[in-house]
């Protein structure tokens, strides 16, 4: 007893000991848990790709608005596995999602089963990662009742879609009017699709009527499981003009409104020749006298076409009416040599210039020469002239210089408002013009250097790509089928179909000769051929630029606002079909030339920083923070009320478009990134 008695002490103090120690390890765990720390979500999209059209769509809309993706290409067999490390990781002690959303080709594209997919949906549920199934059919699997339950499947060209109020209010706020699919050949079926009927836990975006009664879906977002998908039962292609009303909400779906990039509607549109004449199409000789590879003529006779007074006239009440600005691209030399032609007076020149506040104006040299080689026209087509020693003649630098020089004196001096920084060649002429002149005239960039000169207009059609010359940097035009040499609609159409009609049609067979041409079925008739063809052809191909987020300018001719003027008809039909599909918050965006060269000189710049990877941009929480090379301007798009964080206090972010606001932005000053504080939900 004493012995155990003895030791009862000690044992006692080191059960003591022990359950002080086991107290002070438990009690600060019994406070508050300390909170995992918010994940870092990369502003880049995955894009997997199986090499159909509809991926490719959406990867357009992506690249041209400057959205940064990584392409997993399921047909190379040496790509990395979709795993947990492909898709996240740990930076700085916080869990980092790589990707912000995910575009499939469909729901499952690496089996429904396979460890691959099971990967993707664990990543998506973890980090609420939105994902977009470019096409599927309707199904349970994806939300949807099957097509025999009440829905539809068949060709939708032609068909007239109509947005839901969850599709209005929500990623599709930039739309207001139907959706109608284009239908461009009714011999080709262009689009298909199946609609089918919502299920619980999808909300339909885009639906139409089902023959019984209510409506199937064709764009919705199917919520189940923690995960979200944009479910989309119609194929498309990136150039269908349905595809690109829709693919602005799709980017804004898969980004929950927050991303890299930046997109408007673009649409200029200049008009050359302004005070010069322009010759007239001949009909029995098909082709244009004045023309090198048109014998007979020299094109400037009574019969060339010029503006009048009352043209110009309708052209400042079109302009008040349509509210749209015309860009007048002018050869001052060569109204004042028709004013010396014909006794002195130029009633044109009287009207453009009382109403010069009404239009934009940009320098088109003095009179209009050719400014590269000069041509040797002794053979068809023409040839740069050489000298005996065989070197190429040039125009010379100071004949360039005073064309450009006293064409913008000219403008002063008439109190037109002219921009030195812009300027329009003649034929675009001084650049390279194949197959005959392959390299820009040397003595261009000087001239242009000597005036100032930091925007010079190309033809899209030769070189869309913009490039530099000297100091300057190009601003390709798309060039509209409405022909410079034509001032009715029977001239137009005659032309039409010489150059689109098979020989055997009596047209000149080019379209059976050139790949990338396609003939006419039969000659247009030449009364109506222009307005019931030519016309909404022509508004279809522009209005597909304008949709397309491209800010190149369109050129036409003064000739095509004179006479019958041909040019209205396709302009109206453009501005109507584009303001009865997009909403008021997404107004048409009519820039002059210099603003549409630094857009494209800004998005090359930021093309290649993002390829050579110099770009970190993530969201934590409501902070976006955006880091680019020096002097890299990057366009950031995120929703109203967002403010972008000073070096004291924050200011509105950008500017507002379709719903959201966006700009072409950089740190401020003592900053090295860009910040952003979203608005709280």
């Amino acid at each position: 007893m004493p012995r155990t008695a003895s030791r009862a002490p000690g044992a006692a103090r080191r059960a003591a000991l022990a359950a002080a120690a086991l107290l002070a390890t438990v009690v600060p765990t019994a406070g508050p848990a300390v909170a995992a720390p918010v994940p870092r979500i990369d502003l880049t999209v995955l894009v997997v790709d199986d090499g159909s059209g509809t991926v490719g769509a959406i990867t357009a809309e992506l690249r041209d608005a400057g959205v940064p993706y990584r392409t997993l290409d399921l047909n190379d067999p040496g790509r990395p596995a979709v795993d947990a490390g492909f898709l996240s990781d740990t930076v700085d002690g916080r869990p980092r999602a790589k990707y912000q959303g995910v575009v499939l080709p469909h729901e499952a594209p690496f089996g429904p089963d396979s460890p691959e997919q099971a990967a993707l949906a664990a990543y998506e549920r973890t980090y609420g990662i939105p994902q977009v199934d470019a096409y599927t059919w309707a199904h349970p699997g994806v939300g949807l009742d099957y097509t025999s339950e009440g829905g539809w499947s068949g060709v939708l060209d032609g068909v007239t879609a109509s947005l839901t109020a969850a599709g209005r209010s929500g990623p599709f706020r930039h739309l207001d009017g139907p959706v109608t699919f284009e239908d461009n050949d009714p011999a080709v079926s262009e689009s298909y699709g199946y609609a089918g009927r919502p299920r619980e836990g999808y909300t339909s975006y885009l639906d139409l009527p089902v023959t019984g009664g209510g409506r199937a879906s064709l764009i919705g977002e199917y919520a189940r499981d923690g995960r979200r998908e944009l479910v989309v039962t119609f194929a498309y292609n990136q150039h269908q003009r349905q595809f690109r009303a829709l693919a602005r909400g799709i980017v804004e779906w898969l980004t929950q409104g927050v991303h890299l990039g930046r997109s408007r509607s673009y649409f200029s549109v200049h008009v050359d020749d302004v005070f010069a004449p322009d010759a007239r199409w001949n009909t029995v000789r098909n082709c244009t006298p004045g023309d090198l590879d048109c014998a007979g003529g020299d094109g400037a006779d009574a019969d060339a076409i010029r503006m009048t007074a009352a043209d110009a006239g309708y052209a400042a009440a079109w302009q008040k009416s349509a509210g749209f600005t015309l860009d007048l691209v002018y050869n001052g030399g060569q109204g004042e040599q028709w004013k010396t032609e014909h006794g002195g007076r130029d009633e044109l020149s009287t009207r453009l210039i009382a109403d010069r506040a009404q239009y934009r104006w940009i320098n088109h040299t003095y009179t209009h020469p050719f400014l590269g080689c000069v041509q040797d026209s002794s053979t068809v087509p023409w040839q740069c002239a050489k000298n005996t020693a065989g070197a190429t003649l040039w125009t010379s630098r100071s004949e360039i210089s005073a064309q450009i020089r006293n064409n913008h004196n000219w403008a002063v001096g008439k109190g037109i408002s002219v921009d030195r920084a812009e300027l329009v060649t003649g034929e675009h002429s001084g650049l390279k013009t194949l197959p005959q002149q392959p390299v820009d005239n040397p003595n261009l960039a000087g001239a242009l250097a000597d005036n100032g000169v930091r925007w010079l207009a190309s033809d899209n059609s030769r070189e869309p790509a913009q490039r530099t010359v000297g100091g300057a940097k190009t601003v390709p035009r798309h060039p509209m089928n409405v022909y410079y040499n034509v001032g009715t609609a029977a001239e137009m159409t005659d032309e039409y179909n010489w150059i689109y009609t098979s020989r055997a049609d009596g047209g000149s067979g080019i379209c059976e000769s050139n790949p990338s041409s396609t003939c006419l079925p039969a000659p247009l008739d030449p009364a109506t051929g222009y307005a019931r063809y030519i016309v909404p052809q022509e508004a279809r191909i522009a209005l597909s630029h304008v949709v397309a987020n491209d800010p190149r300018p369109h050129y036409v001719h003064q000739s095509n606002l004179a006479e019958e003027r041909l040019l209205y008809p396709v302009l109206d039909r453009v501005l109507a079909d584009y303001r009865a599909l997009f909403a008021d918050n997404t107004p048409l965006v009519n820039p002059r030339q210099r603003d549409a060269g630094l857009e494209l000189e800004r998005r090359a710049a930021w093309a290649k920083a993002l390829a050579d990877g110099r770009v970190t941009a993530y969201r934590i929480g409501d902070t976006v923070t955006v880091r680019t090379p020096s002097g890299v301007l990057a366009p950031l798009t995120a929703p109203e009320g967002t403010r972008r964080q000073l070096l004291l206090g924050t200011a509105a972010f950008g500017t507002p478009y379709a719903g959201a606001r966006s700009d072409w932005t950089g740190p401020e000053p003592l900053q090295g990134a860009i910040t952003l504080k979203l608005p709280t939900t």
